[in-house]
């Protein structure tokens, strides 16, 4: 059963959840004025055609930002990673990193906050404000920001339904550990099936999902695919 905002009941024997997430903002003057015309959060072919050859900013310190910053490199960009701890190392893969600090094509700028966007109607510059020391600020060049700073997965409504992993995205099939399934799960006679989530017959797909590739094209991919694993589920159901 679900029950929605207006205090509706939708009573389903399977439920696919593919509420999303919600990317994080960075606190920035005149951030959403040039979102769309320079602020983008990811980056694709698209956006690496756009703005070759021009200088671009990355904001974060994960392996997402990382991989950006190593794509719009190699796309012909000259690249600078904002942080605002002092290690890249801390929440980025050693490999990324030691990829990073040998591409003299990539600068990175630590302890460092993102504090405001400069530009007419498109982007021109990134001001940025050292946290530790004096606090001196710096404008650098950037046609395009790209903001790699996280998300927050829309699951809170599952109301405990669900195991989620420690960011709150939900946890399906291989990624269930036997801690995450409790006694329902022992007269089934079977796994989750695939995007299966700890609750049966409760399936999770795209952004809101831990562990999928937070793109379009990958979340329109996994709900078809989850079909199967609902008809599948329900031929289950019908059996018991």
């Amino acid at each position: 059963m679900l029950r929605l905002s207006d205090g509706t009941d939708i009573p389903g024997r399977a439920v696919v959840v593919a509420t999303g997430a919600r990317y994080r903002k960075l606190d920035a003057n005149r951030l959403e004025e040039f979102e769309s015309r320079g602020v983008y959060y990811a980056a694709t072919e698209l956006e690496a055609r756009s703005c070759a050859g021009s200088p671009v900013v990355v904001a974060g310190g994960g392996n997402s930002a990382g991989q950006a910053a190593l794509f719009l490199a190699n796309a012909g960009s000259a690249v600078t990673i904002v942080i605002r701890g002092p290690d890249l190392a801390a929440n980025m893969s050693r490999y990324l990193v030691d990829r990073i600090e040998a591409d003299k094509r990539i600068v990175v700028r630590r302890s460092t906050r993102i504090m405001a966007l400069d530009g007419d109607q498109t982007l021109t510059g990134v001001t940025g404000v050292r946290i530790s020391g004096p606090g001196r600020e710096e404008t650098l060049a950037a046609t395009a920001l790209f903001s790699f700073i996280g998300a927050e997965p829309a699951s809170e409504w599952l109301s405990g339904f669900a195991a989620l992993d420690d960011h709150g995205f939900v946890l399906t099939d291989r990624s269930l550990g036997r801690e995450h399934l409790g006694d329902r799960w022992e007269g089934l006679g079977r796994s989750p099936l695939p995007f299966e989530t700890s609750h049966p017959g409760l399936f999770a797909v795209g952004d809101v999902r831990s562990g999928s590739t937070k793109r379009v094209a990958a979340a329109v991919g996994e709900g078809s695919a989850a079909v199967s694993s609902v008809h599948a589920y329900l031929a289950f159901d019908r059996r018991a």
